[in-house]
């Protein structure tokens, strides 16, 4: 299946696929294990950091062996991309999704680079998947100590996403409806304006809805987010605190330990049961 296949399928079925993102091949691992257990499609997400760390061309190998191996549909996307740089630099290592983020630019600029981008991209695989971004999504894949504040002015409208992608043909858009980058500990669960989402469905109703920041959002808003049109979930601080949690505690309570698989194995099987719930929220499990 291609990209746009995976995420039709979910948009006629109702059920959201989501993206994880790795920077290690062990949290890789973890991802694919757990949606090959579930039989569930899965996103692989790499953000500029993390590609930094893994290796561009590194992961996109890598992801292939797990598709190969599990014969599971599996997009691999380059997530926020900054630059037209950095998007090239994916396209060209076999990414099968591009997302560029352009949304901290004049929308006028955004839709120049976006459009650049596609240009680029449908020339190089006719397949690829481009996803670009509305809106002023706060935050960070981290935890928040100090409360971080939702203004109504950084949502996505109707108005502006209509007139993107009509001049651009992103297959994909992702959108600020309340959602936010990372965990905020006082404020845990980000409440979604789902009234906005349905508005922007009507807008562009054929255009894969994405929702960035769903670490932290609650159960009952992810449900009514898909039943609206959201069909592409990103999930990225929790994958870190249930592997880096994990981590700590396997060196603390065995110091000694000196062989990395079994250091690793624990945080591992973390990041699967994250991945787990998940797939069993979006409603994509036996979706493969």
């Amino acid at each position: 299946m291609t990209s746009s296949e995976i995420l039709k399928k979910a948009q006629k079925e109702k059920y959201a696929v989501g993206q994880f993102n790795i920077s290690t091949d062990e949290q890789l691992k973890a991802i694919i294990q757990a949606a090959d257990e579930l039989k569930s499609p899965v996103i692989i997400g790499t953000s500029e950091g993390e590609r930094g760390f893994i290796g561009t061309e590194q992961a996109a190998v890598l992801t292939k062996i797990w598709q190969q191996k599990t014969k599971l549909p599996i997009i691999l996307n380059a997530d926020h991309c900054k630059t037209i740089e950095s998007a090239k630099e994916a396209i060209d290592a076999g990414y099968t999704a591009i997302h560029f983020d352009g949304s901290t630019l004049p929308i006028e600029e955004n839709i120049k680079k976006t459009k650049e981008i596609i240009r680029y991209a449908k020339s190089q695989n006719p397949n690829i998947l481009i996803e670009g971004e509305l809106g002023y999504l706060r935050g960070s894949s981290e935890i928040h100590k100090e409360k971080t504040e939702i203004k109504k002015e950084d949502f996505t409208t109707p108005e502006e996403a209509e007139e993107f992608i009509q001049k651009t043909k992103a297959d994909s858009l992702a959108i600020v409806i309340g959602n936010i980058h990372g965990i905020d500990l006082k404020n845990p669960n980000p409440s979604l304006d789902i009234k906005r989402i349905k508005q922007i469905k009507k807008a562009i109703k054929d255009t894969f809805l994405v929702l960035h920041g769903g670490s932290g959002v609650s159960k009952k808003d992810i449900k009514e987010a898909i039943k609206q049109g959201i069909v592409k979930i990103n999930i990225n601080t929790e994958l870190r605190i249930a592997y880096s949690q994990k981590l700590r505690e396997s060196m603390t309570s065995r110091p000694d330990q000196v062989k990395p698989y079994k250091i690793l194995t624990p945080a591992v099987e973390a990041v699967k049961e994250v991945v787990k719930e998940k797939i069993r929220l979006f409603g994509s499990e036996n979706k493969a």
